[in-house]
Protein backbone atom coordinates (compact mmCIF):
# COMPACT_ATOMS: atom_id res chain seq x y z
CA UNK A 1 0.00 0.00 0.00
CA UNK A 2 1.29 3.51 -1.02
CA UNK A 3 0.59 6.88 0.80
CA UNK A 4 -0.87 9.50 -1.23
CA UNK A 5 -1.48 13.38 -0.84
CA UNK A 6 -3.95 15.73 -2.55
CA UNK A 7 -3.23 19.26 -3.82
CA UNK A 8 -6.53 20.66 -5.04
CA UNK A 9 -9.34 18.07 -2.99
CA UNK A 10 -12.46 20.16 -4.12
CA UNK A 11 -12.30 20.22 -7.43
CA UNK A 12 -14.47 18.56 -9.89
CA UNK A 13 -12.14 16.20 -11.30
CA UNK A 14 -10.12 15.70 -7.66
CA UNK A 15 -12.90 12.50 -7.53
CA UNK A 16 -11.55 10.70 -9.96
CA UNK A 17 -8.26 10.54 -8.50
CA UNK A 18 -9.45 9.22 -4.68
CA UNK A 19 -11.28 7.04 -6.79
CA UNK A 20 -8.23 5.99 -8.69
CA UNK A 21 -6.00 5.64 -5.30
CA UNK A 22 -9.01 3.56 -3.53
CA UNK A 23 -9.35 1.29 -6.49
CA UNK A 24 -5.70 0.88 -6.57
CA UNK A 25 -6.13 -0.32 -2.74
CA UNK A 26 -3.58 2.85 -1.75
CA UNK A 27 -4.24 5.42 1.16
CA UNK A 28 -5.03 8.81 1.16
CA UNK A 29 -3.14 10.59 4.34
CA UNK A 30 -3.56 14.43 3.59
CA UNK A 31 -5.43 16.91 1.11
CA UNK A 32 -5.08 19.93 0.83
CA UNK A 33 -7.66 22.76 -0.66
CA UNK A 34 -8.43 26.59 0.23
CA UNK A 35 -11.75 25.50 -0.14
CA UNK A 36 -13.43 23.47 2.33
CA UNK A 37 -16.03 21.39 0.32
CA UNK A 38 -14.17 18.59 0.30
CA UNK A 39 -17.33 16.12 2.17
CA UNK A 40 -16.79 14.11 -0.87
CA UNK A 41 -13.23 12.68 1.01
CA UNK A 42 -15.65 11.05 3.59
CA UNK A 43 -16.42 8.49 0.22
CA UNK A 44 -13.18 7.38 0.04
CA UNK A 45 -10.78 8.30 3.05
CA UNK A 46 -12.58 10.42 5.73
CA UNK A 47 -9.55 9.71 7.75
CA UNK A 48 -7.20 11.72 5.53
CA UNK A 49 -5.67 14.92 7.66
CA UNK A 50 -7.35 17.97 5.33
CA UNK A 51 -5.92 21.00 5.56
CA UNK A 52 -6.90 24.84 3.63
CA UNK A 53 -3.35 26.58 4.12
CA UNK A 54 -0.35 25.21 2.67
CA UNK A 55 1.71 26.13 5.18
CA UNK A 56 -0.14 23.90 7.66
CA UNK A 57 0.30 21.38 4.74
CA UNK A 58 3.66 21.47 3.72
CA UNK A 59 4.71 21.38 7.38
CA UNK A 60 2.23 18.23 7.83
CA UNK A 61 3.94 16.29 5.22
CA UNK A 62 7.15 17.15 6.35
CA UNK A 63 6.75 16.08 9.44
CA UNK A 64 4.91 12.67 8.69
CA UNK A 65 8.00 11.99 6.21
CA UNK A 66 10.32 10.99 9.03
CA UNK A 67 7.34 8.32 10.05
CA UNK A 68 6.08 5.23 8.46
CA UNK A 69 3.20 7.89 6.54
CA UNK A 70 6.15 9.01 4.52
CA UNK A 71 4.32 9.81 1.36
CA UNK A 72 5.14 7.81 -1.85
CA UNK A 73 3.15 10.26 -4.29
CA UNK A 74 1.23 13.43 -4.71
CA UNK A 75 -1.24 13.80 -6.76
CA UNK A 76 -2.28 17.51 -7.58
CA UNK A 77 -5.26 19.09 -9.48
CA UNK A 78 -5.15 22.80 -8.74
CA UNK A 79 -5.13 25.27 -11.34
CA UNK A 80 -2.70 24.94 -14.10
CA UNK A 81 -0.78 28.43 -13.19
CA UNK A 82 -0.18 26.37 -9.93
CA UNK A 83 1.00 23.40 -11.38
CA UNK A 84 4.50 24.05 -11.91
CA UNK A 85 5.17 24.87 -8.26
CA UNK A 86 2.75 22.12 -6.66
CA UNK A 87 5.35 19.59 -8.95
CA UNK A 88 8.42 20.89 -6.75
CA UNK A 89 6.96 20.90 -3.36
CA UNK A 90 5.97 16.75 -4.11
CA UNK A 91 9.77 15.87 -5.53
CA UNK A 92 11.22 18.38 -2.45
CA UNK A 93 8.97 16.50 -0.47
CA UNK A 94 10.70 13.11 -1.82
CA UNK A 95 7.61 11.94 -3.68
CA UNK A 96 6.40 11.23 -7.23
CA UNK A 97 4.31 13.66 -8.71
CA UNK A 98 1.05 12.90 -10.49
CA UNK A 99 -0.44 16.25 -11.91
CA UNK A 100 -3.58 16.72 -14.10
CA UNK A 101 -2.39 18.61 -17.41
CA UNK A 102 -1.09 20.38 -18.59
CA UNK A 103 2.24 20.00 -16.86
CA UNK A 104 2.96 23.76 -17.33
CA UNK A 105 1.45 26.87 -18.95
CA UNK A 106 4.40 27.51 -21.11
CA UNK A 107 6.60 24.30 -22.80
CA UNK A 108 9.67 25.68 -22.04
CA UNK A 109 9.01 25.63 -17.83
CA UNK A 110 9.46 21.79 -18.29
CA UNK A 111 12.90 21.79 -18.30
CA UNK A 112 13.40 23.06 -14.68
CA UNK A 113 11.09 19.81 -13.66
CA UNK A 114 13.45 17.90 -15.30
CA UNK A 115 16.46 18.92 -13.60
CA UNK A 116 14.56 18.58 -10.52
CA UNK A 117 13.73 15.05 -11.02
CA UNK A 118 17.42 14.62 -12.34
CA UNK A 119 18.43 16.19 -8.78
CA UNK A 120 15.59 14.17 -6.37
CA UNK A 121 15.36 10.70 -8.10
CA UNK A 122 11.66 11.38 -8.37
CA UNK A 123 9.10 11.35 -11.28
CA UNK A 124 6.58 13.59 -12.73
CA UNK A 125 3.47 11.56 -14.12
CA UNK A 126 0.87 13.64 -16.13
CA UNK A 127 -2.38 12.55 -17.12
CA UNK A 128 -2.84 11.83 -20.58
CA UNK A 129 -5.87 9.71 -20.00
CA UNK A 130 -7.12 9.01 -23.83
CA UNK A 131 -3.96 7.08 -24.43
CA UNK A 132 -5.49 4.76 -22.48
CA UNK A 133 -8.58 4.68 -24.30
CA UNK A 134 -9.54 1.71 -25.89
CA UNK A 135 -10.76 2.85 -28.83
CA UNK A 136 -7.93 6.08 -29.37
CA UNK A 137 -5.60 2.64 -28.97
CA UNK A 138 -7.40 0.66 -31.33
CA UNK A 139 -6.55 3.92 -34.03
CA UNK A 140 -2.93 4.25 -32.91
CA UNK A 141 -2.60 0.48 -34.36
CA UNK A 142 -4.30 1.02 -37.71
CA UNK A 143 -2.47 3.55 -38.07
CA UNK A 144 0.82 2.28 -37.36
CA UNK A 145 0.15 -0.80 -39.72
CA UNK A 146 -1.12 1.81 -42.73
CA UNK A 147 1.77 2.97 -45.13
CA UNK A 148 4.21 5.42 -43.70
CA UNK A 149 4.00 7.93 -46.44
CA UNK A 150 0.15 8.12 -46.00
CA UNK A 151 -1.48 11.15 -44.96
CA UNK A 152 -4.57 11.33 -43.05
CA UNK A 153 -7.57 13.66 -42.92
CA UNK A 154 -8.88 15.06 -39.56
CA UNK A 155 -11.93 16.92 -38.48
CA UNK A 156 -11.82 16.99 -34.62
CA UNK A 157 -14.92 18.47 -32.72
CA UNK A 158 -15.08 19.42 -29.15
CA UNK A 159 -17.96 21.33 -27.45
CA UNK A 160 -18.66 20.52 -23.74
CA UNK A 161 -21.36 23.62 -22.47
CA UNK A 162 -19.81 25.76 -19.87
CA UNK A 163 -21.63 28.29 -17.68
CA UNK A 164 -21.23 32.39 -16.93
CA UNK A 165 -19.40 30.72 -13.89
CA UNK A 166 -16.24 29.27 -16.18
CA UNK A 167 -15.43 32.79 -17.42
CA UNK A 168 -15.02 34.43 -13.95
CA UNK A 169 -13.25 32.22 -12.62
CA UNK A 170 -9.26 30.89 -13.47
CA UNK A 171 -10.20 28.84 -16.05
CA UNK A 172 -11.51 32.41 -18.15
CA UNK A 173 -7.67 34.03 -17.36
CA UNK A 174 -5.28 32.85 -19.97
CA UNK A 175 -2.61 34.20 -17.10
CA UNK A 176 -3.75 31.14 -15.10
CA UNK A 177 -5.01 28.42 -17.37
CA UNK A 178 -3.09 28.87 -20.85
CA UNK A 179 -6.62 29.63 -22.30
CA UNK A 180 -9.34 27.87 -24.06
CA UNK A 181 -7.43 25.24 -25.98
CA UNK A 182 -5.42 23.92 -22.82
CA UNK A 183 -8.10 23.50 -20.61
CA UNK A 184 -10.42 21.64 -23.14
CA UNK A 185 -8.35 20.67 -26.24
CA UNK A 186 -4.52 19.91 -24.32
CA UNK A 187 -5.42 16.29 -23.91
CA UNK A 188 -6.69 15.91 -28.09
CA UNK A 189 -3.66 17.33 -29.17
CA UNK A 190 -1.93 15.11 -27.02
CA UNK A 191 -3.94 12.21 -28.61
CA UNK A 192 -3.01 13.31 -32.46
CA UNK A 193 0.15 13.69 -31.90
CA UNK A 194 1.02 10.55 -29.99
CA UNK A 195 -1.19 8.41 -33.39
CA UNK A 196 0.10 11.40 -35.93
CA UNK A 197 3.50 12.37 -35.16
CA UNK A 198 4.99 16.21 -34.60
CA UNK A 199 3.47 19.57 -35.06
CA UNK A 200 4.80 20.46 -38.71
CA UNK A 201 2.78 24.02 -38.79
CA UNK A 202 -0.54 25.61 -36.91
CA UNK A 203 -3.09 27.75 -38.25
CA UNK A 204 -5.78 29.21 -36.28
CA UNK A 205 -8.79 30.59 -37.79
CA UNK A 206 -10.43 31.89 -34.77
CA UNK A 207 -9.52 32.24 -31.51
CA UNK A 208 -12.35 33.79 -28.92
CA UNK A 209 -12.78 33.05 -25.66
CA UNK A 210 -15.54 31.12 -26.27
CA UNK A 211 -14.50 28.81 -28.80
CA UNK A 212 -11.40 28.59 -31.08
CA UNK A 213 -10.18 26.58 -34.50
CA UNK A 214 -7.85 26.01 -36.75
CA UNK A 215 -5.69 23.61 -39.02
CA UNK A 216 -3.25 21.56 -37.87
CA UNK A 217 -0.71 19.60 -39.71
CA UNK A 218 1.19 16.73 -38.10
CA UNK A 219 3.67 14.63 -39.53
CA UNK A 220 0.98 12.00 -40.80
CA UNK A 221 -2.16 14.48 -40.55
CA UNK A 222 -4.15 16.97 -42.02
CA UNK A 223 -6.38 17.93 -38.66
CA UNK A 224 -9.32 20.63 -39.29
CA UNK A 225 -10.02 21.59 -34.89
CA UNK A 226 -13.01 23.23 -33.36
CA UNK A 227 -13.21 23.67 -29.53
CA UNK A 228 -15.85 25.27 -27.82
CA UNK A 229 -17.32 25.83 -24.35
CA UNK A 230 -20.26 27.54 -25.66
CA UNK A 231 -23.53 25.48 -25.99
CA UNK A 232 -25.00 27.36 -29.12
CA UNK A 233 -22.65 25.97 -31.07
CA UNK A 234 -23.59 22.83 -30.32
CA UNK A 235 -24.97 20.77 -33.57
CA UNK A 236 -28.97 21.00 -33.65
CA UNK A 237 -29.69 17.09 -33.19
CA UNK A 238 -27.24 17.02 -29.87
CA UNK A 239 -29.67 20.19 -28.20
CA UNK A 240 -32.68 18.68 -29.00
CA UNK A 241 -31.42 15.53 -27.00
CA UNK A 242 -30.78 18.05 -24.22
CA UNK A 243 -26.99 16.99 -23.98
CA UNK A 244 -24.45 19.37 -23.46
CA UNK A 245 -21.41 17.76 -24.65
CA UNK A 246 -20.26 16.91 -28.39
CA UNK A 247 -17.05 15.16 -29.36
CA UNK A 248 -16.40 13.62 -32.83
CA UNK A 249 -13.06 12.55 -34.60
CA UNK A 250 -13.83 12.08 -38.62
CA UNK A 251 -10.65 10.21 -39.86
CA UNK A 252 -10.69 10.40 -43.94
CA UNK A 253 -14.87 11.38 -43.38
CA UNK A 254 -15.57 8.29 -41.52
CA UNK A 255 -16.51 8.93 -37.66
CA UNK A 256 -14.39 7.55 -34.93
CA UNK A 257 -16.92 6.25 -31.94
CA UNK A 258 -14.83 6.52 -28.82
CA UNK A 259 -18.19 8.29 -26.46
CA UNK A 260 -17.92 5.38 -24.18
CA UNK A 261 -15.37 4.11 -22.22
CA UNK A 262 -14.10 7.42 -20.43
CA UNK A 263 -15.43 6.35 -16.76
CA UNK A 264 -12.21 4.36 -15.62
CA UNK A 265 -9.21 5.89 -17.11
CA UNK A 266 -7.83 7.54 -13.93
CA UNK A 267 -7.72 4.22 -12.03
CA UNK A 268 -5.97 2.50 -15.40
CA UNK A 269 -3.48 5.78 -15.41
CA UNK A 270 -2.70 4.93 -11.68
CA UNK A 271 -2.29 1.56 -12.38
CA UNK A 272 0.38 1.82 -15.16
CA UNK A 273 2.28 4.46 -12.94
CA UNK A 274 2.25 2.14 -10.02
CA UNK A 275 3.85 -0.30 -12.01
CA UNK A 276 6.22 2.17 -13.21
CA UNK A 277 5.15 2.73 -17.00
CA UNK A 278 3.01 6.19 -16.65
CA UNK A 279 3.45 9.11 -18.47
CA UNK A 280 6.09 11.71 -17.91
CA UNK A 281 7.21 15.15 -18.30
CA UNK A 282 8.80 14.34 -22.28
CA UNK A 283 5.92 13.05 -23.58
CA UNK A 284 3.86 15.80 -22.66
CA UNK A 285 6.00 18.26 -24.56
CA UNK A 286 4.29 17.88 -27.60
CA UNK A 287 0.87 18.99 -26.51
CA UNK A 288 2.27 21.71 -24.60
CA UNK A 289 3.96 22.97 -27.58
CA UNK A 290 0.73 22.86 -30.18
CA UNK A 291 -1.14 24.76 -27.22
CA UNK A 292 1.07 27.11 -26.99
CA UNK A 293 1.74 27.95 -30.71
CA UNK A 294 -2.05 28.06 -31.06
CA UNK A 295 -2.12 30.34 -28.03
CA UNK A 296 0.69 33.26 -29.33
CA UNK A 297 -1.01 32.75 -33.26
CA UNK A 298 -2.80 35.48 -35.36
CA UNK A 299 -6.02 34.20 -35.79
CA UNK A 300 -6.55 34.60 -40.21
CA UNK A 301 -9.94 34.35 -40.11
CA UNK A 302 -12.60 32.17 -42.32
CA UNK A 303 -10.16 31.31 -44.82
CA UNK A 304 -7.92 28.31 -46.11
CA UNK A 305 -9.18 24.79 -44.73
CA UNK A 306 -11.25 26.04 -42.02
CA UNK A 307 -13.86 23.58 -40.14
CA UNK A 308 -17.08 24.21 -41.03
CA UNK A 309 -18.14 25.18 -36.82
CA UNK A 310 -16.19 28.18 -37.12
CA UNK A 311 -18.38 29.70 -39.47
CA UNK A 312 -21.49 30.72 -36.96
CA UNK A 313 -21.29 33.77 -34.84
CA UNK A 314 -21.15 33.59 -31.13
CA UNK A 315 -22.72 36.54 -29.14
CA UNK A 316 -21.07 36.55 -25.06
CA UNK A 317 -21.47 39.07 -22.31
CA UNK A 318 -19.05 42.19 -22.97
CA UNK A 319 -17.46 41.54 -20.09
CA UNK A 320 -16.21 37.97 -21.16
CA UNK A 321 -14.29 39.55 -24.10
CA UNK A 322 -12.03 41.43 -22.53
CA UNK A 323 -10.99 38.36 -20.27
CA UNK A 324 -8.20 37.38 -22.97
CA UNK A 325 -4.55 38.21 -21.44
CA UNK A 326 -1.18 37.96 -22.74
CA UNK A 327 1.24 38.77 -19.81
CA UNK A 328 1.82 35.08 -19.32
CA UNK A 329 4.17 33.86 -16.30
CA UNK A 330 7.80 33.06 -17.23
Amino acid sequence: MKNFALIGAAGYIAVRHLKAIKDTENKLVAALDKNDSVGILDSYFPQADFFTEYERFDRHIDKISRTEKKLDYISICTPNYLHDSHIRTALKHDAHAICEKPLTINPWNLDGLIDLEKQTGRKVYTVLQLRLHETIKELKRQIDAAPKDKIFDIDLTYITSRGHWYFASWKGEEQKSGGLTANIGVHFFDMLAWIFGKMVKSTVHVYEPKRASGFLELERARVRWFLSVDAETLPTEIRKKSQTTYRSILLNGKEIEFSEGFTNLHTELYKNILAGNGHGIKEAQQSLEIVHAIRHAQPLGLQGNYHPFAKKEIEFHPFYKNRRDFSYYS
